[in-house]
C-alpha cells in the first residue's frame, strides 16, 4: 500500500512527464539512442542492384544460385538508471529535494524509452547497492520504478559510486544505456566509471541545489554533512566567506566536468531550480549534432 501523498505525487509526475514526452521529446530520444545496430534476418536470392558484398557465399555454393544476406536494425535498447539515494540527496532549498528531481528525470527518460519499446531497469545505491530491479517494458513497470525511488528509505547514509558501477558492470553484459544520477559528492569512482564507459553508453547526471553553490547572507549558519554528521558554523554575513564557498563549489563543478570529458562520459548538469526538460532537450540536440558530424566525416 502507498499513502495518498505519494500516490498524488506519482500521478502528477506521470501527467507531467507524459506531456513532456509527447510534446517535446517525441523524436529526440529515438534519434539519439539508435539501438544496437544491424542484425542478420534471413537470406534471399540475389536481385540486380544488390550490393555484391552482401552475398552469402556458403549458401550460394550449396544452391548454385547467388544469395544475399538481409539485415534489419535491432532497435530495442536496455536503459538502466543508477540512482544515488544517499543522505545528501534528501536536501532541497527551493521546493524540491535532489532525490525528487532524480525521480522525475528517471520518469521522463523511462517513459521516452518505453514509447520506443525499450526496456528499463533500476539500481538504487548508497555506499552499497540497496535495490536492483531488472529491466522490463511497459508503463506499469515504469510507475513501479518511480514509486520505488520516491518511497525508498535507504539503510545507509554514505555514497560510494564505485559500488554501483562495479555492480552494474557485473550484471549487465550486453551494451546498454546507463544514466548515473548523483550529486557526485564522492571520490574513487573514476576508474570504475572509465571501465563501464568503454562497454556501455554511460551518461552522468549531476544534480545540484543552489545552496550547495552559494551561501545565503544570513549571519551565523550551522551546516551539517548529511552523510558524515560533521557540523561547521560559518559567518555568512562575511562576504569573503561567501566568495570562498562559491569559488570552491565552482572549482569542484568544473573539475567534475573535465573528469567526465576525459573519460568519454556525456554529462547532464542539473540544478533543482531549473527546468530539467529543457536541459534534457539541449543534451539530446548536442548528441544529435555530434552524431551527424561523425557521419559526415
Amino acid at each position: 500500500m502507498i499513502n495518498s501523498d505519494l500516490e498524488k505525487k506519482i500521478r502528477t509526475i506521470r501527467i507531467y512527464t507524459n506531456k513532456a514526452v509527447n510534446d517535446v521529446l517525441a523524436g529526440e530520444y529515438e534519434s539519439v539512442f539508435k539501438g544496437r545496430g544491424m542484425e542478420f534476418d534471413e537470406v534471399r536470392e540475389y536481385q540486380p542492384g544488390d550490393d555484391v558484398r552482401s552475398i552469402d557465399w556458403n549458401v550460394t555454393a550449396r544452391t548454385g544460385q547467388p544469395y544475399v544476406k538481409k539485415y534489419v536494425e535491432e532497435r530495442e535498447l536496455t536503459v538502466f538508471f543508477l540512482v544515488d539515494l544517499s543522505a545528501s540527496g534528501s536536501f532541497g532549498s527551493s521546493g524540491k529535494l535532489k532525490n525528487e528531481v532524480a525521480a522525475e528525470l528517471c520518469a521522463l527518460l523511462a517513459f521516452s524509452a518505453i514509447k520506443n519499446n525499450d526496456k528499463v531497469g533500476l539500481v538504487v545505491f548508497t555506499d552499497i547497492v540497496e535495490m536492483f530491479i531488472p529491466p522490463k517494458k511497459g508503463a506499469t513497470h515504469v510507475l513501479r520504478l518511480i514509486r520505488e525511488i520516491l518511497s525508498f528509505s535507504p539503510e545507509r547514509k554514505e555514497t560510494k559510486i564505485h559500488a554501483a558501477l562495479e555492480f552494474f558492470g557485473r550484471i549487465c553484459r550486453k551494451r546498454s544505456v546507463a544514466f548515473l544520477l548523483s550529486d557526485f559528492i564522492d571520490k574513487g569512482f573514476h576508474n570504475p566509471m572509465r571501465i563501464v564507459a568503454r562497454r556501455h553508453d554511460l551518461i552522468a547526471v549531476s544534480i545540484t541545489d543552489p545552496r550547495e553553490e552559494m551561501l545565503p547572507e544570513r549571519g551565523l549558519v550551522e551546516l551539517e554533512d548529511a552523510e558524515s554528521g560533521k557540523r561547521v558554523i560559518l559567518d555568512c554575513k562575511n562576504a569573503q566567506v561567501r566568495r570562498a564557498f562559491a569559488a570552491s563549489a565552482a572549482r569542484r563543478s568544473a573539475a567534475l566536468a573535465v573528469q567526465f570529458s576525459s573519460m568519454g562520459v556525456d554529462h547532464i548538469p542539473l540544478r533543482t531550480i531549473n527546468d530539467y526538460v529543457l536541459d534534457l532537450v539541449r543534451f539530446f540536440k548536442m548528441r544529435e549534432r555530434r552524431q551527424r558530424h561523425r557521419y559526415t566525416l
